[in-house]
């Protein structure tokens, strides 16, 4: 129950835009300390801990002392190349994380210039008229000039009770951060940034960090397991090397250290952590902004898409299409002119609606009565209610109370769902059953129903309830809000990818069918209603969630419930919300989604997701960026481990044999320099595939390092090794010398990597028939291994320090046979494992 009136328009101008500007230069943008991006020191000192720069470090160490200064700086420099790699992927995950939060921040609605103006929230400046709305975010701190609001303090006082701000210093303090819950008021800024109440707190809440998601915390297990087995079996080769084949103990370290480096795939953190970033910020090219990056690993695999009717589905402009009296006459948009007996009916209905509303359906009251009624006695604008009763979960209708004559009568007005109103008015079960068939006749023809009524009361003391009124019922009021018109097609392509649709709305079940059936949602006519959910089970609701997608007349804990009855029953569920209300089912979504126009700032600090521009269409180009940014993770994935056979093998075997060193430190370093920029830049820059949004959604358990995957890449690389180590013994066999044969090796292994990206893009295809257009990066990054290769053997002190040598005629002859025989085996795999493919490139 609320006791004060809504907010008077006010002649408050606000600030000149001019000063505005002057003020927010002079005193600094409205923001709260922040997170700082990682300094220098610390990314040098993550780098360094690495195992694999830590086993680089050891490397040159031993070079050095072996008094092979040459090699031992050349191995060492390539710390700072690292590092500066790092610094530049860092800082353009840096950048794309800033860019997020710059949109993420909350925006204020500003009366400047005698206009209202949204702005984001870090614009606010001292002096700024603050136009606040239910469900808003408090931007700075502030007084109360105008209105009246409920206001959730408990971030401040831990109290979850609202409380009452009433205009004036002392009952209108208003704290930046608090929440609006109800009422609609003006407030002046007197603080902003740190100067604020939120902001003296402490600067414990200024670093924000990421959340780690699962995808992450399975690569981090796997890098752990794999650096021990790594570590183990390298101590392992060096013992055999130096007691068994005779090497001498420090080349048998470095022997141990190259295969130590070679084993543990150090890139697929890097991959994580940039595919997610860089991932977030393409999304928010399609105006879709992520504010919690690990949801952009829940994308893909959405089964179930739980949407909103209202503003989700439809285009939230209502209006008023048809009015129905009790005797069953109507008046409808296509009628030039209102007749006498509906002007009370639309009185009322403005009666029982504030002045300045917030709700669309409000708004289309107000507008649509002094559309018809001005000019007439019918239009009271300067009546101010003395009491309301508010819509609450147990009467969904609310009640204002006006002071009528001098006998001290007051006059009543109501509105709300026509079931409420009906047992507001007492009415007979008859009169009642022949309403609700103008109800459902109006439902199905898709109009939201209002139900109104007037009555009089006098006496000495409110009654508690709108229960103890008495009231005459009016009659109807039907909205329409048309379909967005993007939302048939959209729906078809969620249904194409094996996505559900669920409706979840606070209408009437004939409406959300009328709605439903407009934009295509469900074939299935079944709706259930919050009240039929309230009388089953967790058991029985969720068995019959199965076979329903129209879910009505629901209450803000029932979507909540639904929510967590789907993700229990193995759905990944997104869901669509815009309300205050919304907030907790958002939160307990897999993927929450609010609306970025219309949205609650509540509504959009509790989901993941915010739609900039509200469209349906956006959610649907969300869900396959999403899986194009998961397919990347995998064919990465694959690549990381396929690529890293070929350097074990090549490190190993040849000191088993007895035969020269293939692979040294310096020549794995000088591979990680390549694999590197093809994980995180060349695979991240992948295009979705074709089919992308015609196949189902992925299994939640489904993983990048699920075993068919690397199983794949491991077949792949060995394969690959084998190859490369026979056409090793081959030259070795035909008296080539050591350096020569290692030459032939090293330029098939390194154009091989190459080979590796391109098989690895799809599995579908052969390595070499998808032309490379698609992703300009592979141009580049064969461009760069040319140019690597030019340069490490053209280059006398580098061929030098990497024990290679200008390749002879029979040299080159080998590593062309041997990259030949490498496309005929990645094709023979392929195809080999045709069946198989399909399932292992889509996880």
């Amino acid at each position: 129950m609320s006791h004060a009136p809504p907010p008077q328009s006010t002649d408050r101008a606000g600030l000149d835009p001019a000063e505005a500007a002057r003020r927010l230069a002079a005193h600094g943008p409205n923001l709260l300390p922040g997170s700082k991006p990682k300094g220098l020191f610390a990314i040098v000192r993550g780098v360094l801990l690495e195992p694999m720069f830590l086993m680089l470090l050891v490397a040159g160490g031993l070079y050095l002392a072996l008094g092979d200064r040459a090699e031992a700086a050349f191995l060492l420099s390539f710390v700072f190349v690292v590092i500066g790699i790092t610094l530049a992927q860092e800082r353009k995950t840096q950048r794309a994380l800033e860019s997020l939060r710059e949109l993420s921040a909350p925006r204020a609605l500003v009366i400047r210039g005698g206009q209202e103006r949204r702005i984001p929230g870090r614009e606010v400046v001292v002096g700024d008229l603050l136009v606040l709305h239910e469900g808003d975010r408090i931007a700075a701190d502030a007084v109360l000039l105008d209105g009246h609001l409920d206001v959730d303090e408990s971030l401040l006082t831990g109290e979850a009770v609202p409380v009452t701000k009433l205009p004036g210093a002392e009952g209108g303090q208003l704290f930046a951060s608090t929440v609006a819950t109800k009422g609609v008021g003006v407030a002046e800024v007197r603080a902003i940034a740190g100067a604020t109440a939120v902001g003296r707190i402490g600067q414990a809440l200024s670093a924000t960090v990421e959340p780690v998601s699962g995808l992450q915390r399975a690569s981090r297990r796997l890098i752990r397991n794999l650096t021990i087995g790594g570590l183990l079996l390298a101590m392992a080769y060096t013992l055999l090397s130096w007691l068994w084949d005779g090497h001498g103990l420090l080349e048998s370290v470095l022997a141990g250290i190259a295969l130590t480096m070679a084993i543990l795939p150090e890139e697929i953190p890097v991959i994580l952590t940039v595919f997610l970033a860089l991932g977030a910020w393409r999304i928010s090219k399609h105006k879709v902004l992520t504010r919690r990056v690990p949801a952009v690993e829940a994308l893909g695999a959405i089964s179930v898409l739980a949407a909103d009717k209202t503003g989700t589905l439809t285009q939230n402009r209502m209006q008023v299409a048809e009015l129905r009296l009790p005797d069953d006459s109507s008046h409808d948009d296509r009628c030039t002119d209102l007749p006498e007996p509906f002007h009370t009916l639309v009185e009322f209905a403005m009666l029982a609606t504030p002045a300045d509303p917030f709700d669309p359906m409000e708004k289309a009251i107000q507008s649509f009565g002094l559309h018809w009624l001005t000019d007439t006695e019918h239009v009271h604008a300067a009546w101010a209610s003395e009491i309301e009763y508010g819509l609450s979960p147990e009467i969904l209708a609310m009640t204002r109370v006006f002071r009528g004559d001098a006998s001290g009568e007051h006059l009543l007005a109501t509105k709300g769902a026509p079931e409420a109103v009906i047992d507001l008015c007492h009415l007979s079960a008859a009169e009642a059953a022949a309403i609700l068939r103008q109800v459902e006749a109006m439902a199905e023809r898709g109009l939201r129903v209002l139900g109104v009524a007037r009555g009089e009361w006098q006496g000495a003391s409110w009654p508690r309830s709108q229960h103890d009124f008495d009231f005459r019922f009016l009659g109807l009021l039907g909205f329409v809000d048309p379909p967005r018109p993007e939302v048939p097609a959209a729906i078809a392509q969620c249904r194409a990818a094996g996505v559900r649709i669920i409706m979840m709305t606070g209408d009437h079940p004939a409406t959300a069918r009328a709605i439903a059936r407009q934009v295509g949602l469900s074939e299935r006519a079944a709706v259930i209603t919050g009240a039929e959910m309230a009388a089953l089970d967790d058991a029985t609701l969720r068995e019959r969630l199965r076979h329903v997608d129209l879910c009505a007349r629901l209450k803000p804990e029932q979507k909540l419930r639904l929510v967590q009855l789907l993700r229990a029953d193995g759905e990944v569920v997104a869901m669509t919300g815009d309300g205050v209300n919304d907030a907790p089912a958002l939160k307990a979504a897999d993927v929450g989604i609010a609306m970025g126009e219309r949205g609650t700032d509540v509504a959009r600090e509790a989901a993941a997701l915010v739609l900039l521009d509200d469209s349906f269409a956006s959610i649907v180009t969300a869900i396959a960026q999403g899986r194009r940014i998961y397919d990347n993770i995998s064919k990465a994935t694959r690549f990381v481990f396929a690529v890293h056979m070929p350097i074990i093998v090549l490190a190993l075997v040849p000191t088993l044999l007895h035969w020269p060193v293939l692979l040294m430190p310096v020549h794995i370093v000088l591979l990680e320099l390549l694999i590197d920029p093809a994980c995180s830049i060349v695979f991240e820059a992948e295009p979705a595939d074709d089919d992308i949004m015609q196949r189902p959604p992925r299994a939640p358990s489904d993983s990048p390092f699920a075993a068919a995957n690397l199983r794949h890449a491991v077949i792949q690389g060995l394969g690959f090794a084998g190859i490369l180590l026979l056409g090793y013994g081959l030259l070795l066999g035909q008296n080539l010398d050591a350096t020569q044969s290692r030459s032939a090796v090293f330029i098939a292994l390194v154009i091989g990597l190459f080979l590796l990206t391109l098989a690895n893009r799809d599995l579908t295809h052969p390595a070499l028939a998808r032309h490379p257009v698609k992703n300009p990066w592979l141009a580049r990054m064969f461009g760069a291994v040319a140019l690597m290769l030019t340069v490490v053997i053209g280059v006398p002190f580098l061929r030098g320090v990497m024990s290679l040598a200008v390749p002879a005629p029979l040299s080159l002859l080998a590593a062309a046979a041997m990259l030949a025989a490498a496309v005929a085996w990645l094709e023979l795999l392929r195809r080999a494992t045709r069946g198989r493919l399909r399932k292992a490139a889509v996880r």
